[in-house]
């Protein structure tokens, strides 16, 4: 009900989203400071980083190169005692499980775009989102969520006709692979070939394989140098092969996406949301 009641005021009085931001030093964090005051509907209001990094006292602005703006980098989500509405947060699982409870009481939305998280997490999210708004997918990119479309309709189209395989490729500091990203092209395409990806799916190949199981989902994976993402669906039949590619070539992108997240989320009450209900690309 607190969470209701804080939006309806919102919406009353036309505000401008005040956004935290976390992991606010690290490279994504420094793209969603610019990003955040980059539109008129979204402001920044607080910045985070971990107890006794060195730059805590740091103006965010400044972390960002793009001057002072009065926003001092802190430790920890409880450092800002709520002045702030939504949180975005793109860090690790356990650090964005940790916010996840400090916003569950206080009553803030969030927009998570951390990935591997494990079933135990995801399900702590799922029970948040019971109690205050949260949009959590693992790509904020407004092109990817359009490809998630395209992925669906050509695995309709195409159907068993054809052998899919997922190629992602990132930057050397990425930990967690297949990207999640990647694993969730894998689930769009499972769904609508009515397939269970956790069944199907084949991480690697290696050795004598043996002949493709034209029922397998395929994934490649690659680490390397400063790639932001790459993502290519490949549907190969005999005779021809469509490829659906989405290539970033900056973190503004995944930014920009989290901004509009931010500012959608606060017109709505309590639920798990994606990327696509951001959109409006569902059906």
């Amino acid at each position: 009900m607190r969470l209701l009641h804080r939006t309806m005021e919102f919406r009353g009085q036309d505000m401008t989203v005040r956004v935290a931001i976390a992991g606010a030093a690290g490279r994504m964090g420094r793209n969603l400071i610019e990003a955040s005051m980059q539109t008129g509907d979204t402001e920044l209001a607080a910045a985070f980083e971990h107890a006794g990094h060195d730059l805590l006292g740091m103006d965010a602005g400044e972390l960002a190169g793009i001057g002072n703006l009065g926003v001092k980098l802190v430790g920890g989500v409880d450092s800002a005692k709520g002045e702030f509405d939504v949180l975005i947060d793109f860090t690790r699982p356990d650090v964005t499980i940790s916010n996840l409870e400090v916003c569950a009481r206080q009553g803030h939305c969030m927009v998570i775009g951390t990935t591997g998280f494990n079933e135990d997490q995801r399900q702590r999210i799922a029970r948040a989102a019971e109690h205050a708004g949260i949009v959590f997918a693992p790509n904020m990119s407004v092109g990817v969520n359009l490809c998630l479309k395209l992925l669906d309709m050509a695995a309709r189209v195409l159907g068993d006709e054809v052998d899919v395989e997922i190629i992602e490729a990132h930057h050397r500091h990425k930990v967690d692979a297949p990207s999640g990203t990647a694993l969730r092209m894998g689930e769009v395409v499972a769904a609508a070939l009515g397939r269970d990806l956790d069944e199907c799916a084949v991480y690697g190949r290696e050795g004598h394989t043996g002949e493709r199981d034209g029922r397998t989902i395929g994934f490649e994976t690659i680490r390397a140098g400063d790639i932001v993402g790459d993502h290519t669906v490949l549907f190969a039949g005999t005779g021809e092969r469509v490829e659906i590619t989405h290539r970033a070539s900056s973190r503004m992108t995944f930014a920009r996406g989290a901004m509009r997240a931010a500012a959608w989320v606060m017109d709505r009450g309590p639920g798990l949301y994606d990327m696509q209900d951001v959109l409006g690309l569902k059906e």
